[in-house]
């Protein structure tokens, strides 16, 4: 992930702090939250000059790549309390 990357990400992610701070993610549908943070997200394809349908992929590879990564900070972490020793820590 370039910076430029990260910088379009955490806009996008403040902006749904903002907008939507107070829903339970797993309870509202993928294309509501979507809805709510399309004025962002027009505005920022704007800027690039791309489709507003183009921004919206990048932001849902940039999403998924930054979970993939936070996942793995996890199990890294929990890995380092293991210490090798004794039974793992399971994490799924």
């Amino acid at each position: 992930m370039t910076d430029e990357d990260r910088k379009i990400l955490k806009r996008i992610n403040d902006y749904a702090e903002q907008v939507m701070g107070d829903i339970d993610p797993q309870q509202v549908p993928v294309s509501t939250q979507l809805n709510n943070l399309r004025p962002i997200m027009e505005e920022i394809a704007g800027e690039k000059k791309i489709s507003l349908e183009d921004m919206f992929i990048l932001y849902m590879d940039l999403q998924s790549e930054a979970s993939c990564k936070s996942e793995q900070k996890l199990r890294d972490s929990l890995q380092d309390l293991n210490g090798g020793e004794g039974m793992p820590l399971l994490y799924r």
